[in-house]
């Protein structure tokens, strides 16, 4: 067992991201960073890594077809330790959320028992684990608009609601690039009911609905928003179409579908924070 194993297991910068964006969020909503949002940043770290940790811990056997080189399947962390390390983070990210605000601890509370509910069982419920995915994502924003009490939250909506469709769209890709490991952990997932060609006409279906409400922000900031978001509903698009054509998996690997579409929705929070801050 290997100490990196703890680090690369966290799957540190998809967590640095996601407190990065309730810091974007709240400064989305108030136009303005205080030091406090520190906190927001290490709840929202902590809670994502302890939810990568716990879902390495119950996809265990599929990573070992999918993804062999992850931390358990490779042997650098133990299936034991890694769920101790799980409970470990899941408690310091509930207790930092403690200074950040009665709605801000509920969401953390509510968001870690769906992260392990996720990880045991939703996961392999078909659609419902992809939708949790995307509410888990997109609360993150809920998250950081809830550091200004209600208000903030509800202004949060639409960036959320975002995150959502475009989250459900990938979720549905990636189920489509594992399912030969899916298979073998018995999982149940949309593309193994409806196939990968019509996944990823329905990740597709999905993206236009995520590329409609990213309009609404217009109404805040003005053209420049426009100006930059259209180029990254452009880049959603062209992801969610180069996936039309597979019906397996090692295509739709081979598409760079879901990298894409994940490479747009970083673009995405570039250009919220630009225009918070400009507009």
């Amino acid at each position: 067992m290997r100490l990196s194993g703890f680090l690369i297991i966290t799957r540190p910068v998809n967590a640095c991201v996601a407190g990065l964006a309730a810091i974007v969020a709240y400064l989305i909503d108030t136009g303005t960073v205080i030091p406090e949002t520190l906190l927001l940043f290490a709840v929202v770290a902590l809670i994502t890594a302890a939810g990568n940790v716990i879902n390495d811990f119950y996809d265990a056997k599929i990573d070992e077809v999918n993804r062999p080189r992850r931390p358990i399947p490779s042997g650098m962390i133990s299936r034991e330790a890694a769920r101790g390390f799980a409970g470990m983070l899941f408690v310091a990210g509930i207790l930092a959320s403690l200074f950040t605000g009665s709605l801000c601890t509920a969401l953390a509370i509510g968001n870690s028992l769906l992260l392990i509910a996720y990880a045991a069982k939703l996961k392999s419920t078909p659609l419902v684990g992809n939708v949790a995915v995307a509410y888990l994502s997109a609360s993150i924003f809920l998250f950081g608009g809830a550091f200004n009490g209600w208000t903030g939250l509800v202004h949060m909506i639409p960036i959320a609601v975002i995150t959502f469709f475009a989250m459900v769209s990938r979720e549905l890709l990636k189920d489509a690039e594992d399912t030969e490991g899916d298979q073998v952990g018995g999982a149940d997932t949309v593309p193994l009911r409806i196939g990968i060609k019509k996944t990823a006409e329905f990740a597709l279906i999905v993206s236009i609905f995520a590329v409609m409400t990213s309009f609404i922000p217009y109404f805040w900031w003005g053209m420049w928003y426009l100006a930059g978001i259209i180029v990254v509903d452009a880049v959603i698009i062209f992801a969610a179409f180069r996936g039309l054509h597979c019906e397996t998996s090692s295509c739709l690997k081979a598409s760079k579908a879901s990298t894409l579409l994940k490479a747009g929705m970083f673009a995405s929070l570039l250009v919220f924070t630009l225009s918070a801050v400009f507009a």
